[in-house]
């Protein structure tokens, strides 16, 4: 378990993430990260939880419907 300070960014709080984290989150400066809410409190992730439930979506309807996207491809 890592503990973080929070501390005062312009009228926001933020926190340092450290090296440790960063490196298990494979995230620099620059990334997004995404704080959801789960039943046991909140989640931080670098990967956006929306778009890889739009993917899985959209992989379900390739599979599908492979033969009419490749004959709206030609």
């Amino acid at each position: 378990m890592l503990t973080l300070k929070l501390t005062q960014i312009g009228n926001s709080l933020g926190f340092i993430l450290p090296k440790e984290a960063q490196a298990k989150l494979k995230v620099e400066k620059g990334d997004v990260i995404h704080l959801t809410e789960t039943p046991e409190g909140y989640r931080i992730t670098p990967y956006d939880p929306e778009f890889a439930d739009q993917m899985e979506t959209m992989r379900k309807v390739m599979s599908k419907r492979r033969n009419a996207l490749r004959e709206l491809a030609k």
